[in-house]
């Protein structure tokens, strides 16, 4: 469960960068100045992977398949996403991939009020204990993933969504190789990693059918204290040409187990150093510590535990039809069914087992059986675009909290049955509706784009409470008219301006953290002032690109209201249910930027600055106590940010070297509590061996992460924010990982 770096100001930065991207973009030569023919050293127009999104109304940028290769495999693809302007990811592990400590947020947005999916099929919001969707971590090996859309501001309209306050994360599937081939892949590392990777392509039939089949099987020890980290995983996909039209099909499996980080406070950290771990695998030392008897610098129940941990097994599965019916007129046509099956292990010291074992093992269950369907097509007329589409999904989700019987600290690595005491058990069905319709209009020529559209969603979730007094009963989410306009302007084919402004809404959270989460008491109090969260985003930017150069700029605001808060009314790892009260508006102003470089053939730098100003504009009230939040920072919301890249990379070898620096964040709302900015290098080497025989695109790679090796504070909120944390004691905080180092090796057959 859950000496810091210097505070190095970057107060400068953004107006740096800016004039950096102004003299850049005007000072680089364009296409049509290179005449190799004049100069034939200079050899063909040096160009850069198209990172900006050319062409939409909205801040996007894509992620390319390098730079999901060339990190550390295994690496959360939202991990590789954090170079990029406006996105904040922290996890305290290597990897990226522990879902306790995952948190990614874009613009002040958190992880919660942003839209995922994969390959248009919905993630939910991929949180920890998630009741509708599952992280893309468990979704796709890394290997699979092809690439990646960022859109910071206002997503597509036809994102499967009812999270997406902000932005979205679109991944997609790398589909079935035109040619036949085996695919290996094996890591090894610190901490005991082995990872392997295994995927067959079978190439391209006569008869228009080619598929994939992969398997993944991970490895490894936590970086401090004891327990594993380990998870298989299992893709494929099929797909079959029918003259112009594909079908396609595809079914994925994740078993995933992961022990847990104990959870610290910047007192906690002070009093017994970052590296301070649970208690496993001593079983008698937290026997010792639940009869009151504590050793070493111990001295609370709530220092360790004896150990924690998340098991998560997801069945995901789809199918879909891209239909070219006219050269006009395309449709896709998608169906796809998830089910999962999770607990969340935590050895309690607050319920005995017996009078001589006083731990039991407390569990968070859940199940989640979703099945969708969505549909889009897109109308070429005239000058018009039309795209119209919908999405439905019915989600039955339950949650348990149950308590089972332990007589040793022999270690568990299966979900556990016949509890000996139920908590609670709820059961929720949420039906989600979402339509779409949109006009894209191309003026001057395409020289000018306007669009312009509407979505309308509507949520329905019924709760019923079979055990303990949880609340129940219905509520339901609904907006008939959400619009969304943008506009692009091509100054020259190179040079462009955009902007873009949208109403997004959040629908109710069924399951852990939402309405629902509180005594039927509570709800009563509550729901009369709760309405659905809802934003408003504007962006307006400007995009350029060159034979070396290209970067984009933009500057937004977004204003959300109807924010809801779980108050808490027991300490975080305790779990009982809280308060959900509406706490007012926030809102937010920034500016971000990207710049790369293509220095030389083989070199090039890669940038982005981001400064957000994300602010609480209503005080609320605690009971009798009122919460003077109103101009205070938006908790886990860095204000400045920074990332660095420089890569070499040629036909036989690739070195990529950067850093990203984070600014402070506040964990209480009342921002009396911080923990302190850092920067974070990370390293990756690769060479790329001559064919041996049948052995094709053989590779060694190196990969180091933390390079410094800097001591930080990673994930914070790990059990929610506090409105305030005078003494330093609010367990939240988790370290980051130290400096680590994989060795991959892989080729192909």
């Amino acid at each position: 469960m859950r000496h810091t770096p210097s505070r190095l100001r970057l107060k400068p930065l953004c107006l740096l960068t800016l004039s950096a991207l102004h003299t850049l973009a005007f000072a680089a030569p364009d296409a049509a100045a290179v005449d190799p023919a004049a100069d034939p050293a200079a050899g063909a127009p040096i160009q850069v992977v198209e990172v900006t999104g050319t062409g939409q109304s909205r801040q996007v940028q894509n992620l390319t398949r390098a730079d999901l290769q060339q990190a550390t495999p295994g690496t959360s693809p939202l991990k590789t996403l954090e170079k990029l302007p406006g996105v904040s990811f922290q996890s305290a592990d290597p990897f990226g991939a522990y879902e306790w400590s995952t948190r990614f947020s874009i613009r002040g947005f958190s992880q919660n009020q942003l839209g995922f999916t994969l390959d248009d099929i919905p993630l939910g919001d991929m949180s920890y204990g998630n009741s509708n969707g599952l992280h893309i971590s468990r979704a796709i090996s890394s290997e699979n993933v092809g690439r990646v859309a960022v859109s910071q501001g206002a997503g597509a309209l036809g994102t499967a969504s009812t999270n997406n306050l902000g932005g979205t994360v679109q991944f997609v599937t790398l589909g079935p190789s035109d040619e036949k081939g085996l695919t290996v892949s094996q890591t090894l590392g610190s901490d005991d990693t082995s990872r392997t990777f295994v995927r067959v392509d079978s190439g391209l039939f006569g008869s228009g059918t080619k598929f994939f089949i992969s398997g993944t099987r991970m490895r490894a020890d936590k970086w401090k204290g004891d327990g594993p980290q380990n998870q298989e995983q299992f893709n494929s996909r099929i797909e079959q040409q029918v003259g112009d039209h594909t079908l396609s099909a595809f079914f994925n499996y994740s078993d995933r187990r992961e022990v847990d980080y104990q959870d610290l406070s910047l007192e906690m950290a002070g009093r017994l150093g970052m590296n301070w771990d649970n208690y496993y695998p001593d079983w008698q030392r937290a026997l010792d510590a639940a009869k009151g008897a504590y050793s070493g610098a111990v001295n609370s129940l709530d220092d360790a535990y004896y150990l924690g941990q998340g098991l998560r097994k997801d069945k995901l599965g789809g199918v879909a039809a891209n239909l070219n019916l006219t050269p006009e007129l395309t449709a896709k046509l998608t169906a796809y069914h998830h089910s999962n099956e999770g607990q969340g292990h935590w050895y309690t010291p607050y319920t005995p087992t017996s009078a001589a074992v006083p731990i039991s093992i407390r569990t968070t269950e859940y199940a989640i059986s979703r099945n969708g369907v969505l549909g889009d097509v897109t109308w070429d007329v005239g000058m018009h675009t039309l795209n119209a589409g919908f999405w439905a999904e019915r989600n039955n989700h339950t949650v348990t909290r149950n308590f089972y019987a332990v007589q040793d600290g022999a270690f568990i690595d299966h979900m556990l049955r016949n509890p000996m005491a139920t908590g609670f058990l709820q059961s929720f069905v949420t039906d989600s509706r979402q339509f779409y319709l949109q006009d894209t209009v191309a003026l001057m020529d395409g020289r000018l784009k306007v669009n312009a559209g509407f979505k309308s969603p509507k949520v329905d979730i019924d709760a019923h409470t079979v055990v303990g007094d949880r609340a129940d009963g219905s509520l339901t989410a609904r907006k008939t008219f959400l619009p969304q306009a943008g506009i692009t302007y091509a100054l020259s084919k190179n040079d462009e301006l955009f902007a873009s402004g949208s109403k997004n809404m959040r629908s109710y959270e069924a399951g852990v953290g939402g309405p629902f989460s509180q005594t039927r008491a509570g709800y009563a109090l509550s729901i009369a002032d709760l309405k659905p969260e809802m934003s408003t985003n504007f962006d307006i930017g400007y995009r350029f690109k060159r034979d070396a150069v290209q970067g984009s700029v933009a500057v937004y605001s977004a204003d959300f209201k109807d924010r809801q808060l779980g108050i808490s009314t027991c300490a975080g790892i305790v779990g009982c249910a809280g308060t959900v009260v509406n706490v007012g508006k926030v809102e937010t102003r920034g500016v971000e930027a990207l710049l790369v470089w293509k220095i030389m053939r083989n070199v090039s730098w890669f940038n982005t600055a981001t400064y957000n100003d994300s602010k609480y504009k209503s005080d609320y009230t605690d009971g009798a106590t009122l919460v003077a939040t109103s101009g205070k920072q938006v908790v886990n919301a860095p204000k400045q940010m920074f990332d660095t890249e420089l890569a070499y990379d040629n036909a036989q070898w690739f070195v990529r070297g950067g850093a990203k620096f984070t600014d402070k964040r506040y964990y209480t709302y009342l921002n009396d509590q911080s923990v302190p900015s850092y920067w974070i290098g990370n390293l990756s080497a690769g060479y790329k061996l001559k064919d041996i025989g049948m052995l094709r695109d053989l590779s060694f790679q190196v990969n180091v992460t933390n390079l410094f090796d800097k001591s930080y504070f990673s994930t914070i909120g790990s059990n929610g924010f506090s409105t305030s944390d005078p003494k330093g004691t609010s367990m939240t905080l988790l370290s980051g990982a130290p400096r680590q180092v994989f060795f991959t090796l892989s080729g192909k057959l």
